[in-house]
């Protein structure tokens, strides 16, 4: 597997690099960054934490605004940020182009519905394709992993982890969707890309993924009371019922006056690179 130089940058002793490379799984070029801390130059493999976006976001959102390299230089931790979806000529979107669905809004999904599944196989190009990327051409240790991500990218990052028991020593989330099923961004995503069965939905929804067993050591997690999506779409205390219900310690933090944005999400980034970096050794 090669991959296209796009760019790199020297930051904290370290190096941010951006990349493209043409994907197997979703039939595109896909672009992804990647910040390699100084303690790599001493020829160590490091553990990896991934940091998947939010609607609307590509690998940029998060590393010019995301306020993470001084405390992955600290804490010698590479962080991998993917982009949402594919993207390209002839790449299905959203009939009306709206933000919520198609072109950044992949939702971490395998696609089963036409016109989107011979390119949206964000599920499958996450948890396999671009981590074997990774390991190939980075001094990764693979086998100390940690995941987060914020709105969208919070319900990737969940569902994720919750699927692929053992995989990720640390998880986390900035202001998550944790329950697609019950929630109007939810609803149209995975309708749209995995059909009207309901029953098909539950592979992708945190709070019914627990409900059906799957389990994760602990758990993180920030939300803004400002956040404007609160309410309607992310609705916390579903993830707190179900973690509770099935033993999983969540430490969920509600901060007063935060909303949705970036603001909030570099805010908290350094505590939960910290919390990450203390379960990845």
């Amino acid at each position: 597997m090669t991959i296209e130089t796009i760019s790199t940058n020297r930051a904290f002793g370290g190096v941010q690099g951006v990349y493209r490379h043409a994907s197997a799984e979703t039939g595109t070029d896909m672009t992804f960054s990647v910040f390699v801390p100084p303690q790599a130059e001493a020829g160590k493999k490091l553990p990896v934490v991934w940091y998947l976006s939010g609607l609307t976001c590509t690998h940029a959102n998060v590393t010019e605004k995301g306020e993470f390299r001084r405390a992955c230089a600290e804490l010698g931790l590479i962080f991998v940020a993917p982009d949402t979806s594919p993207r390209g000529e002839g790449v299905p979107d959203d009939a009306e182009g709206a933000y919520d669905f198609g072109l950044g809004a992949g939702f971490y999904v395998d696609a089963t519905e036409a016109p989107f599944a011979a390119n949206y196989r964000m599920r499958s190009y996450i948890e396999r394709e671009l981590p074997a990327l990774i390991a190939e051409h980075f001094p990764a240790d693979m086998e100390r992993q940690g995941i987060t991500g914020h709105s969208m990218g919070g319900h990737g990052a969940l569902t994720i982890a919750l699927r692929n028991p053992g995989r990720y020593r640390s998880v986390s989330a900035f202001a998550p969707i944790v329950s697609p099923l019950r929630c109007p961004w939810g609803e149209k995503a995975l309708t749209g890309y995995v059909g009207a069965d309901r029953a098909g939905w539950r592979q992708y929804d945190a709070t019914a993924l627990i409900e059906d067993g799957a389990r994760l050591p602990e758990l993180l997690v920030d939300q803004g009371e400002a956040d404007n999506f609160l309410e309607g779409q992310l609705k916390p205390q579903l993830l707190a019922e179900a973690c509770a219900a099935a033993d999983i310690p969540l430490t969920l933090r509600m901060q007063p006056g935060y909303d949705h944005s970036y603001y909030f999400i570099s805010t908290f980034m350094e505590d939960h690179l910290r919390w990450h970096a203390e379960r990845l050794g």
